[in-house]
């Protein structure tokens, strides 16, 4: 069964289960009412007044035993009352029962929104499937909202969930792990699945049943110990991401790049020449030359050959004020320069030689340390 029909099934199921009470209500109060008009009729037919032959009806269907109305002294009478009593009585009984039903069943769908939800889960084409509500979850769903990109959670969690659907975001009760969960998320239509579980052995296990369920999905999957990341790639991520490493990168990059973000926040050209340069696989940083530094008092070719290719210097503004846009190769690098570059591999190798501190080289007999 494909996740259309599985899809379908589960919708046409919450209906029946719904409409099921709703008839069963709605026969049982024709059934009583019928009761009530043939009983009081047959009364009137015994000589009662209309008004005491209801209110004796009613009396007998509800159980109420405040006594005869009138003397049930003819065999008529009496077959009539115990007639009356047998299915008025069966019939409240199913009644109490239908209403309770029905009250529950709609306190369900009030609260979890069954059919709204699972009906607009069905709707869904190329979206995203996040596997877990929890702080990267809650991110991720806030920036694809933001985005306006659908996307529905799995979340096993009712309370997790509940505070999704109050986010107005699209969410279902269950285990990621489980297939069924998966295919009444869309997993056949979904474009992207993201697990972003805290339990490797879970993310796993969401990995293999994902791509089982759908050859062509793009897997992005969480992962804590480093260990993990093959394991993810084995059971068929497309691409993985360690939180831990991503955090520890940028707060290193934080400290070698300090510059950066005063620099490209307020200069909007600057950050739309990153945003493109990052598209390229490249990357805009600024550093500050430090007093006694690796490459400070170095001139431009000589700090890029230091560099070994991993950046290209753009720019220098010096502490003066003055702004060198595209210096020449003999432009030399003095202490307080902001140094705009271009990098390209490893930012942090490329941070690490201008925040290195100089080392003393050989002139004759003697050593001296460059930038003095």
């Amino acid at each position: 069964m494909d996740a259309d029909s599985h899809g379908s099934a589960f919708s046409q199921g919450a209906n029946n289960v719904l409409g099921s009470p709703l008839r069963l209500l709605a026969g049982t109060l024709l059934f009583v009412a019928t009761v009530f008009c043939i009983s009081t009729m047959g009364y009137v037919r015994a000589g009662w007044p209309l008004g005491d032959a209801a209110y004796m009806v009613l009396l007998t269907i509800f159980s109420v035993g405040y006594g005869e109305v009138r003397p049930i002294d003819t065999t008529f009478l009496r077959i009539w009352t115990t007639v009356t009593i047998v299915l008025g009585c069966t019939g409240m009984i199913v009644l109490t029962g239908a209403l309770v039903q029905v009250f529950t069943l709609f306190q369900f769908r009030r609260l979890l929104g069954l059919d709204r939800m699972q009906t607009e889960i069905e709707k869904l084409e190329d979206h995203v499937v996040i596997c877990g509500y929890g702080r990267i979850g809650v991110q991720l769903a806030m920036a694809l909202a933001e985005a306006r990109h659908p996307f529905v959670i799995i979340e096993r969690s009712p309370a997790k969930c509940e505070e999704a659907r109050a986010h107005g975001h699209l969410s279902l009760v269950g285990e990621a792990t489980h297939e069924d969960t998966l295919r009444q998320a869309g997993i056949a239509k979904a474009r992207v699945l993201a697990s972003v579980l805290p339990d490797d052995a879970a993310n796993v296990f969401i990995t293999l049943s994902a791509r089982n369920l759908n050859a062509g999905i793009e897997i992005i999957a969480r992962g804590e110990a480093p260990s993990t990341e093959s394991k993810l790639f084995h059971a068929g991520a497309d691409k993985v991401v360690l939180p831990t490493h991503i955090g520890a990168e940028r707060i290193t990059e934080l400290i070698l790049y300090p510059a950066t973000g005063k620099a490209v926040g307020s200069d909007g050209a600057v950050s739309d020449m990153k945003r493109g340069l990052h598209d390229l696989g490249l990357e805009l940083e600024v550093v500050t030359a430090i007093k006694h530094g690796a490459l400070t008092g170095l001139n431009v070719r000589d700090a890029e050959r230091q560099g070994n290719g991993a950046f290209f210097i753009v720019q220098i503004d010096r502490a003066n004020g003055q702004s060198i846009a595209h210096p020449g190769d003999e432009v030399r690098i003095e202490p307080g320069d902001s140094v705009m570059l271009v990098v390209r591999g490893s930012r942090l190798s490329a941070g690490a030689i201008f925040s290195a501190p100089a080392r003393p080289v050989r002139h004759g007999r003697s050593f001296i340390t460059p930038g003095r």
